[in-house]
């Protein structure tokens, strides 16, 4: 148990402990007498500043200790540690905590535990019992009893036993909760919408239980395209939202053929006074 009061002797012994520390790590590296801390009966540690720049706030800590009725300090160990104003690395964090959704690129591997909540066994094996005597197995399989393996898996992997494990109820509630709070009710894209995902034309349903709530945007134009969606979710690329009005046709060109269709002159009164101009009887009068 450690005692609250130093030991006088090694307590008073600060040039030893100043001496020792200068000794083993340089005389320039050690500062100031921070203080005295009992670690023991008879044993005591003295604090001296450390000056390196790179262990701004660390501490040497060199402990001294004496046998019992002897008056000889002796020295235990001299060695460095934080201050209460330290730099100090932060808690270390096991990668499974650290990783976040996108950290992953192409090669990773991201292994799952064996009781991970998120999921459960594909299937569960009943009770063992000792499989029925068949005839010979040539003729067995002839006949169709015995199936292959090939078949067995196919039969598995289309009533979705094929999987060791399949997500849990747990795993599921996991994924709904994060869909929804990235494309559901709630986002602010949802409650500016005229009109949910559910009866949206570019909603493509999925399978399986979580269909009741979700579903895959197929519209390019929404930030949800490619994207898990709640059903009550929308934005403004909703399918019968606003229905653009087609653009009028042209009404078609009409000849008219009930008319003279001599030429006619764009410049009438132009004409006209060009033609007076250049009329032989002008040239006869000048002649």
């Amino acid at each position: 148990m450690r005692s609250r009061t130093p030991d006088r002797l090694c307590a008073e012994a600060v040039d030893v402990a100043l001496a020792v520390t200068r000794e083993e790590v340089g005389a320039g590296a050690v500062g100031e007498h921070l203080g005295v801390v009992a670690e023991g009966d008879r044993v005591v540690t003295h604090l001296f500043a450390c000056t390196e720049p790179a262990y701004r706030g660390w501490q040497w800590a060199t402990t001294l200790t004496r046998a019992s009725r002897a008056k000889n300090v002796t020295i235990d160990e001299t060695v460095l540690l934080p201050g209460p104003d330290a730099v100090l690395a932060p808690e270390w964090v096991p990668w499974s905590d650290r990783l976040r959704p996108g950290d992953m690129g192409p090669g990773d591997l991201l292994p799952t535990e064996a009781d991970d909540l998120r999921l459960e066994p594909g299937w569960v094996p009943g009770d063992e019992a000792e499989p029925p005597a068949l005839p010979d197995p040539e003729a067995a399989e002839e006949d169709g009893v015995v199936p292959s393996i090939a078949v067995i898996n196919s039969v598995a992997a289309e009533i979705g036993m094929g999987r060791p494990r399949v997500l849990s109820r747990y795993g599921l509630h996991t994924a709904a909760d994060r869909w929804e709070e990235q494309f559901g009710a709630k986002t602010p894209m949802a409650q500016a919408a005229p009109a949910h995902c559910v009866s949206c034309g570019f909603l493509v349903p999925i399978a399986g239980s979580l269909s009741q709530a979700f579903g895959v945007c197929a519209n390019e134009f929404s930030p949800a395209d490619g994207r898990l969606v709640s059903l009550a979710y929308g934005c403004g690329g909703h399918s019968e939202a606003a229905v653009m009005p087609r653009t009028p046709e042209p009404a078609p060109m009409v000849l008219d053929d009930l008319h003279d269709t001599d030429a006619m002159s764009l410049r009438p009164d132009r004409a006209s006074s060009v033609d007076e101009a250049d009329s032989p009887e002008d040239h006869l009068g000048h002649s």
